[in-house]
Order: C-alpha cells, then sequence, then structure tokens
C-alpha cells in the first residue's frame, strides 16, 4: 500500500492532496514561493522507498526491520494526531495517523504470532 501511495503521490499528487483534506491549488494560482507539490513529491517518493523495503524484507525475511518499525510507526502516529489536535494539519490528516497506527500494530500481532508458531520442519530432518 505504501508503494503504491507513493506512486500515486507522483503521478497524480491532487488525488493524494484532496484524499488527506489539503487544498489542490492549480500551479497557476500557487504562489512563487508555494513548494506543497515539492514536499508532496518529496513524501510519495519516501513512500514508495519504504513500500519497497518492506516488501524487501517480507521477502527475505528480516525481521529485526520489521521490529524497527514499530516503535517508530507508533511515534509517527503521535506526531501526526498531535498535528491534527494543535490544527496544524487538517483533520483529513488523521487518516495518515491512523493508518501508521494500524500498521505497527498488525507488525506487533504478527511479530507476536510468528514467535508462537512451530519452527518448520527442512526436508533433510522430515526425512529421517
Amino acid at each position: 500500500m505504501a508503494a503504491l501511495f507513493g506512486a500515486l503521490g507522483l503521478a497524480l499528487p491532487s488525488v493524494v492532496l484532496d484524499t488527506m483534506g489539503l487544498a489542490s491549488i492549480p500551479a497557476n494560482q500557487r504562489s512563487e514561493f508555494d513548494y506543497t507539490r515539492v514536499f508532496v513529491a518529496a513524501s510519495s517518493m519516501a513512500s514508495l522507498n519504504m513500500g519497497v523495503y518492506y516488501v524487501v524484507a517480507a521477502a527475505t525475511e528480516w525481521r529485526p526491520f520489521f521490529r524497527f518499525t514499530v516503535p517508530f510507526r507508533l511515534l509517527t502516529f503521535t506526531v501526526f494526531t498531535a498535528l491534527v489536535v494543535t490544527e496544524v494539519a487538517p483533520y483529513g490528516f488523521i487518516g495518515v495517523a491512523l493508518w501508521e497506527a494500524a500498521g505497527a500494530v498488525a507488525t506487533a500481532l504478527a511479530l507476536f504470532y510468528d514467535t508462537r508458531r512451530p519452527a518448520p520442519v527442512s526436508s533433510s530432518e522430515a526425512a529421517r
């Protein structure tokens, strides 16, 4: 999802802005120092990269990566929620905060479940 949303932000930044409740102003109506599109492109690229990192970590079963992400996704949830509560960000931005919290909880539960399941039996052990 992160990779797809990142690609969407690079291709159609106005869709990302609208989804988060941010004004999507046409380029010809923006002030000279309005870097909203630059920020959306940078955030979208970071999202695309993170999505790829998660896929690579899953494919290689790199559990330390996933353990590392849980507290930082909870921190991200906290900071993004604070931005909404203090009215720095519009209410629609709460969806991004909730996405991070849900991802942290889902990852923590998956890691917990993974430690509880029996280790797989290799084909050489099964042949004995």
